[in-house]
């Protein structure tokens, strides 16, 4: 009997990061065929230098690799490196010929794979279409969702925005988030020597409280620099511990690094407890969460993985805005008083219960299970509420 084939684009350290059980899973599937293509930012060693040998380690055979980014830092390239994922993409699934094309979440190279699928008359499943957020990425999100057949969502508030946008609810499945489900099976401890190897700054005393930042580019935004600027002056002025991650490869990213390497090359960061890192692999990336006294920025590791596993969180600006989030999560806005007053109101308050709000069991095993048994079909129709059962 033929496997059938799922083609998974990684474009972006997440999408190993927080699939790697998922894909670890269709890896040794007995009727599904993996098809990994790497691309994108993972690729490109100043976001992300240690995946691609990991990705090799793990066991995993990569179909392909295509270099699609064009490396401005800025609207421009970031729309080009769009562009150039579609032409890409092309070649590429035209000669694996999958049955499925599977994307995630709501990565501009994700979008430029899903339009080239459908272009294609692939069959597209989405993992966690329905959420909501601030910037491009909700557009985006949704724009995928339209183009998709099979969407597996990671709670039921996404269910329901999902079938509103008129797509068939025998064909969405809340299955829980990957990401969490990850999360909650990784055992390793914190490898308090790695961190101190990679990276610029000074070294972490991990006997000691520590913070995480993590600031990525609002690409809607046109002052992410006075963003990282203000950010830096709070934890600077706290003197606190922090293990502090280089901006994504979004559009704003070099507005947001140069302001980083501004302040460290003038001497301006007072604070001699500041570790600056581009990245970890994923079980290390969750072990250090487990460990952090309070996790500090717009990443959405604040509102999932930090919910699951009790980590404090302070989340700045519009970047998360309106997502499901947990107890564990303060918002406050670009205010170097607000973010210091909230720091140091969740390193006082300490760890919260967890929350499952994303969290199922079992969610990659349900994913390959659809997967596996779904019907392929290119053509869609839009479901008016009328005949939808909600």
């Amino acid at each position: 009997m033929r496997k059938r084939k799922i083609l998974f684009p990684i474009t972006n350290k997440i999408h190993y990061a927080r699939q790697k059980l998922l894909l670890d899973l269709l890896k040794k599937h007995p009727r599904l065929e993996l098809q990994l293509v790497l691309g994108g930012s993972v690729l490109v060693e100043k976001y992300a230098d240690q995946f691609v040998p990991a990705i090799a380690r793990d066991g995993f055979e990569v179909r392909d690799f295509l270099y699609n980014v064009i490396d401005g830092g800025n609207h421009v390239g970031m729309a080009k490196s769009a562009g150039l994922t579609a032409l890409e993409f092309a070649n590429t699934i035209q000669r694996l010929n999958p049955d499925i094309v599977l994307v995630r979440a709501d990565r501009f190279e994700q979008l430029a794979v899903a339009m080239t699928a459908a272009y294609l008359n692939k069959t597209i499943a989405h993992i966690e279409g329905g959420d909501v957020s601030g910037t491009i990425d909700e557009s985006v999100r949704h724009a995928i969702t339209k183009l998709a057949h099979i969407h597996f969502v990671t709670n039921e508030a996404a269910r329901r925005r999902v079938i509103q946008m008129g797509e068939n609810p025998e064909m969405v499945f809340d299955v829980g988030s990957p990401d969490i489900e990850f999360a909650a099976s990784v055992r390793k401890k914190l490898d308090e020597r790695l961190v101190r190897r990679i990276g610029t700054g000074h070294d972490i005393d991990f006997r000691k409280p520590f913070i995480v930042v993590i600031q990525h580019p609002v690409t809607t935004e046109r002052n992410n620099r006075e963003h990282m600027e203000t950010l830096l002056e709070a934890v600077d002025g706290l003197g606190v511990q922090a293990v502090w991650f280089w901006p994504n490869s979004d559009a704003g990213t070099n507005e947001m690094a140069k302001a980083i390497r501004v302040w460290r090359e003038l001497g301006r960061i007072k604070n001699n407890r500041i570790k600056f890192v581009t990245d970890l692999l994923p079980e290390d990336f969750i072990a250090l969460l487990k460990r952090a006294g309070c996790l500090v920025g717009n990443s959405s590791a604040g509102i999932k993985e930090c919910s699951f596993l009790g980590v404090p969180a302070v989340t700045i600006g519009t970047r998360q805005a309106n997502r499901l989030r947990g107890p564990n999560v303060l918002e406050v806005p670009y205010d170097k008083r607000g973010i210091a007053d909230g720091i140091k109101m969740q390193l006082a308050h300490g760890p919260y219960p967890r929350s499952d709000i994303y969290y199922k069991p079992n969610t990659s095993s349900r994913i390959a299970e659809i997967l596996e048994t779904a019907p392929l079909t290119a053509q869609k129709r839009f479901y008016e509420q009328a005949e939808a059962a909600v």
